[in-house]
């Protein structure tokens, strides 16, 4: 079945807002429930997430393709697989859903709609993290779509939440989620430019991992 243009940017405003909300709502949540207590604090604000995450591409997949992420956007351009204009229009609303879905957060926590955050994370440490979470979550997607597509909802699932835990920066992996957490200055926050060099090396990630994909996709 094919879904209109209007149905597909619903879906990518909604996913991304949705996964953005709950980001930030299970951390401030987890937050306040464990302040004294970094592990547990980190453990909360990553299941909600990934489970999160699990629905969203389960029922967003098919009417948009479940991208909620300018980098797989960005991807699949490189790849010649989806139209540049359609993708400009995609990356607007990944990146306006994550603003609306922070915000949304915000309001429910009794937070400020809009706070700058101030939480940093710089250096070279976390921008290696960064390549790392978002070239083995691209490297997941595409080569789950070539040999195994339905694995794809919880491959993923299982991916960030092992990545959140084994990378230096705790796999933001996706700009429009770098880009909204500023806009919170809570647990999740993080300041606003941190999060475009952390946007700018998950951007570049898609560049090191296409090679790197079609090596292991290679075929006799």
């Amino acid at each position: 079945m094919a879904y209109t243009l209007r149905a597909q940017l619903l879906a990518e405003f909604l996913g991304t807002g949705i996964l953005l909300c709950t980001i930030i709502g299970s951390g401030i949540m987890t937050g306040s429930l464990s302040p004294d207590n970094a592990g547990v604090a980190l453990f909360g604000n990553t299941v909600p997430p990934a489970a999160i995450l699990f629905v969203l591409i389960t029922i967003f997949a098919p009417i948009s393709g479940a991208h909620f992420n300018p980098a797989v956007t960005l991807t699949f351009v490189v790849r010649r697989e989806f139209p540049a204009r359609k993708a400009l229009m995609f990356v607007a609303m990944q990146l306006l859903g994550a603003v609306a879905g922070t915000m949304l957060a915000n309001f429910m926590f009794s937070e400020p709609l809009i706070s700058m955050a101030t939480y940093q994370r710089f250096g070279p440490q976390q921008w290696v993290g960064e390549l790392v979470a978002t070239g083995g979550l691209l490297l997941t997607i595409l080569v789950c779509m070539q040999t195994k597509p339905q694995s794809i909802p919880p491959a993923v699932t299982l991916y960030v939440t092992a990545a959140i835990w084994f990378t230096s920066s705790t796999c933001f992996a996706n700009p429009a989620v770098s880009i909204g957490r500023a806009f919170s200055d809570t647990y999740a926050g993080l300041r606003l430019q941190d999060g475009l060099v952390f946007a700018m090396c998950q951007l570049l990630a898609v560049f090191l991992v296409l090679p790197l994909v079609k090596l292991v996709l290679e075929q006799k």
